[in-house]
């Protein structure tokens, strides 16, 4: 999924165990000096463990009883050795190496083929790292939503006033981010430029990518030629990126140049992320009516039939806030 990624999560494992080395051999120098007797303790049950496997080679005698006396030994010196430390305020495992992750022990695989689960973090934190979201999302989040720059006016042409929408709409966004993994709940947000959708989205990728799911943030000029070399180049790797990612968002659909190829993998995308139940945000100027005339009825029954929708209305907040730098 990661393509050019793999080698820079192998370093973060790599670090992570040599720190540990090099922490253990802290720890067991440390005791050392404390301890001596621990050491001592150590070195009969490596004796006691050759023998062990020394007797379990043998077929003489009464292998059984002699097995049974060599591991009741390593056990008493285990019991001593813990009681030693815990005597002198150490956790009985102290000597013992101290994984982030004790699954893979901090190699990132479990019988040596099959990716751990802690690995997606890593992957989620090398891709966030890499990609634009990163500097976008230190000011789009909802630390930094202000919702005082939305009108309390209502006109006649809407429901509720500005504010009183993105309430609501702020409300739903956060109970969607609360609920993620177990909601299968997609999201299509649509109204003028400046009225708040990117922002919107980026505060719910912000979220979403601190809990360790995997956001995939593309234009949908960006996603096109990214579909094209799926198909012509065969990149099955970002093919398997944005279907599998945990949330990809699809930002200013309907600028993209429409083409038949554009639309049929359009559809193909939309259609496999929805089967496999992996979510997506969608954003767009375009009003439902203008999806259907500007899209397949394919895919404008996906985009209405399978997403929430949210309309953003209100002045535009790019304008509004240079204003308010001016004044």
């Amino acid at each position: 999924m990661f393509k050019g990624y793999e080698s820079e999560i192998s370093k973060i494992y790599s670090t992570l165990r040599d720190n540990e080395t090099k922490a253990l051999r802290s720890r067991k120098e440390e005791i050392k000096r404390v301890i001596p007797e621990v050491f001592e303790i150590e070195k009969e049950i490596s004796k006691a463990s050759i023998s062990l496997a020394m007797t379990a080679l043998k077929n003489e005698g009464n292998v059984e009883k002699s097995l049974k006396d060599i591991r009741e030994k390593i056990t008493d010196l285990r019991i001593k050795e813990a009681e030693l430390l815990t005597s002198k305020g150490y956790p009985i495992n102290y000597l013992e190496p101290q994984y982030t992750c004790n699954n893979c022990k901090d190699t990132g695989y479990i019988n040596n083929n099959i990716r751990c689960s802690c690995y997606k973090k890593y992957m989620v934190h090398v891709y966030y790292k890499n990609s634009q979201l990163k500097d976008i999302l230190r000011e789009n989040n909802f630390d930094n939503f202000n919702i005082n720059l939305f009108s309390n006016h209502k006109s006649d042409n809407v429901p509720v006033s500005p504010r009183k929408n993105i309430e609501k709409i702020w409300t739903s966004c956060s109970s969607y981010v609360k609920n993620f993994k177990n909601s299968n709940e997609n999201l299509l947000f649509y109204g003028d430029s400046g009225t708040g959708k990117t922002f919107m989205s980026n505060c719910i990728a912000k979220e979403l990518l601190d809990c360790g799911f995997l956001v995939v943030y593309r234009t949908a000029d960006e996603l096109i030629k990214n579909l094209r070399e799926i198909v012509i180049e065969g990149n099955k790797d970002l093919e398997k990126l944005l279907i599998e990612c945990d949330l990809l968002i699809i930002d200013d659909l309907g600028t993209e140049q429409k083409t038949d190829f554009s639309r049929s993998e359009l559809f193909n995308l939309l259609n496999k992320k929805l089967l496999k139940r992996n979510k997506m945000l969608i954003s767009t100027n375009l009003s439902p009516e203008d999806i259907l005339k500007n899209y397949t009825e394919r895919i404008s029954s996906r985009l209405l039939g399978n997403f929430n929708i949210f309309k953003f209305y209100g002045e535009d907040l790019r304008i509004a806030k240079n204003l308010g730098r001016i004044n």
